[in-house]
């Protein structure tokens, strides 16, 4: 009985049209399943547009240098599954902040990165000072340094030598120390009360000169410069 059932449901035109209206019902069940894990899939892939620095950020760099220096970050797409958590998304976010930690190459900028700006004095530990010394053109790099740099600090000045005679001499005084603000020929550093000092006797007594610094660097410090080793003499 079964069989002539089944031959019946295959041979007439009826039987036909059911099982076409039952394969096309599979079809669209298998349709509708495959859109809706497509859907999905898309929706957990999408891209989204986020903060990443081009280069080391250092710790006290302001935000508002971060946002509006070309080079120190780039928008880069990624899919929202390794978006980090805080991500920033629109650079006017840094607006006021300052950076609470190194940001390396290559990685997101995200909130927990920042802190809130106070002036110029922003990011300042408790035993950060920040001073202002007045310099000329040639000597702060023809203006190529700006808020958020790493400069080397020399100071030119004479020395007594062999015999109390005078002579030209070039120290480094310090390294690796960041510029805060810059405004015209005043240069403002961020120093230890100490080193403040220091540079401001240097400022009255002598000459300073910065010399700017790669984003990474090592601190070989070099002996102090003289006329001999200039000359050759």
């Amino acid at each position: 009985m079964e069989n002539i059932m089944s031959s019946k449901l295959f041979t007439t035109r009826q039987g036909t049209v059911l099982l076409g209206v039952i394969a096309a019902v599979i079809a669209a069940i298998a349709l509708l399943v495959y859109l809706n894990h497509y859907r999905n899939s898309v929706k957990g892939d999408q891209q989204v547009k986020v903060l990443v620095a081009a280069r080391l950020i250092q710790k006290g760099t302001p935000g508002d240098v971060i946002r509006t220096t070309s080079g120190l970050y780039q928008l880069t797409d990624f899919s929202k599954s390794q978006v980090e958590s805080g991500a920033i998304v629109n650079p006017s976010a840094l607006a006021g902040k300052v950076a609470t930690t190194d940001i390396a190459l290559g990685q997101q900028l995200t909130a927990a990165d920042f802190g809130t700006a106070t002036g110029v004095a922003g990011g300042l530990g408790k035993n950060d000072r920040l001073v202002v010394i007045p310099l000329g053109s040639p000597q702060e790099v023809a203006s190529q340094i700006t808020a958020g740099s790493h400069v080397d600090v020399w100071v030119t000045s004479t020395a007594q030598g062999t015999g109390g005679v005078t002579r030209p001499i070039a120290k480094l005084l310090f390294q690796d120390m960041r510029v805060a603000a810059i405004s015209g020929g005043n240069v403002t550093l961020q120093a230890t009360p100490t080193e403040s000092g220091q540079l401001i006797f240097a400022s009255t007594n002598d000459s300073i000169w910065l010399a700017l610094r790669p984003t990474i660097g090592t601190k070989p410090k070099p002996p102090v410069i003289s006329a001999n080793m200039v000359t050759g003499g």
